[in-house]
């Protein structure tokens, strides 16, 4: 292992203190995330403001060390693997909320708050950041900027991008960028917090953002939809967009091989649903009046079976049931822990060609391997899809992974989708974006790289091949 030099590691221990540096085992105490390789650099510096996370940079930039930047550690295509030699950032105490004004439906947050902290400190004054991710209580607003994060609620509100009206950055050379807009309408110049928003850490480490918060309504009912297609998943959610009372608040679909695993687990059932639907639609109605919502959540059953009457619905008639419907979608660890590593894709589909890109991408699947009966949930507002490989990671060669992407990727950017819906890009899906991204966009982003971090010290492997960084010109 090439550990960090003496010199340095004192160094960045007098910027942030003895007890906000940890190095060999003091790391093992640290929670790793999703996987134990985002720890490997063996070195973890938690700085607790932004003259702190400058100073670190500058001195990574004096010896030569790279920096990786960690949020919750929940991002699920490496964008926080780090190795030995390298030092990484914990923002966990940049945890504070700042400024939260109910008149201007407005947050500035620093980097490390947890998506629920804030959500939580908001519905105070009925309102809400206007995202929510099933990883709310780990993934932090720094981090879901980072990626561009874009989650359940995304179809009406908007991805991260959205929803952030001004932020700070630290840059490679420990510069602050400072923006902290916190007024919808700007058009002073360039808008360049959105270089930062999915840059995943390679162009400057967030320290604080201000967020657009939206009214949060008094009351939602749940319902779930057992459908025998696609097509009728897609015109049911638009009945959910027309409804006469409420507005469509989530629209998330659940494929029937993983509605088995998480119906089976959690040993849910309910009277007159069968569980043997090709899709399952869990759809949200908010509102000011819950009864009134369940009452139309019952009319559009009844438009539904109209015209498709082998679908069966079960509506939540209480706190408890709606969360027992959730946890139908929302508990993709049950998928893990069955198969540890298991290769998983983060696609989006314009909403015309799901069900034929679907059919498509299974029938090319079972080709490879008539095994593979990969878990399929998404949100099906937006077409976003995720599709989990039933597999363990360990199981999947160089060979077999390669004819998987090219069956989940091909023809994406060709029908007006994207190989890379919510999760980014980090260090797993790296080859994709060369391999598919138009020259000219691939050419602009090494520019902005070289431009903003010409030494690469700033997440380092991540989104651009190192080998290419420059490109050739």
């Amino acid at each position: 292992m090439h550990r960090l030099k003496p010199e340095f590691t004192a160094e960045i221990r007098t910027i942030v203190g003895e007890g906000n540096f940890r190095e060999g085992e003091a790391v093992a105490m640290i929670d790793y995330g999703v996987t134990p390789e985002n720890l490997d650099a063996g070195a973890v510096v938690l700085p607790g403001m932004t003259g702190e996370v400058a100073a670190i940079i500058q001195c990574c930039r004096a010896h030569g060390v790279p920096l990786v930047t960690h949020g919750g550690r929940t991002g699920l295509v490496g964008g926080g693997l780090s190795k030995s030699g390298e030092l990484v950032l914990s923002t966990a105490r940049l945890n504070r909320i700042l400024h939260l004004c109910p008149v201007e439906r407005v947050a500035v947050v620093e980097a490390g708050v947890a998506l629920q902290a804030l959500q939580t400190a908001a519905a105070e004054h009925r309102l809400e950041p206007g995202i929510d991710l099933p990883s709310r209580g780990s993934a932090t607003i720094g981090g879901m900027a980072s990626t561009n994060a874009g989650g359940i609620s995304a179809f009406r509100s908007g991805v991260m991008r959205h929803r952030i009206l001004g932020l700070e950055a630290v840059l490679a050379d420990g510069s602050v960028y400072s923006d902290l807009t916190r007024v919808v309408k700007n058009a002073a110049g360039y808008d360049l917090k959105h270089l930062f928003v999915g840059a995943e850490g390679t162009l400057g480490v967030i320290t604080r953002i201000a967020v657009r918060l939206d009214p949060q309504p008094l009351a939602t009912a749940t319902v779930l939809f057992g459908l025998a297609s696609v097509d009728a998943a897609l015109e049911t959610v638009r009945r959910g967009f027309d409804a006469e009372y409420g507005h469509l608040r989530a629209a998330e679909a659940i494929w029937d091989t993983y509605f088995r695993l998480t119906s089976s687990h959690h040993r849910w059932s309910a009277t007159d649903y069968a569980t043997d639907h090709p899709v399952n639609l869990l759809m949200t109605l908010g509102g000011a009046d819950e009864t009134a919502l369940q009452s139309e959540l019952a009319r559009i059953y009844e438009d539904v079976i109209a015209v498709h009457p082998d679908t069966s619905a079960v509506i939540a008639f209480s706190g408890a049931q709606e969360a027992d419907l959730w946890r139908l979608r929302e508990d993709t660890d049950l998928i893990y822990r069955q198969h540890p590593g298991a290769p998983s894709y983060d696609v989006s589909i314009p909403l015309s060609q799901v069900a034929s890109y679907l059919d498509r991408c299974l029938a090319d699947l079972k080709v490879i391997d008539a095994t593979l009966d990969p878990y399929v949930f998404g949100h099906l507002a937006d077409g976003n899809l995720h599709i989990v490989l039933n597999s363990t990671g360990s199981d999947i060669s160089a060979e077999k992974a390669s004819a998987v992407e090219k069956a989940i990727y091909q023809h994406i950017g060709t029908m007006g989708g994207s190989f890379s819906a919510e999760h980014g890009i980090g260090s797993k899906r790296v080859a994709p974006l060369s391999a598919l991204s138009n020259p000219t966009k691939l050419a602009l982003m090494h520019e902005i790289k070289h431009a903003l971090d010409p030494t690469a010290l700033l997440g380092p492997g991540k989104i651009l091949q190192a080998n290419t960084l420059w490109g050739t010109r």
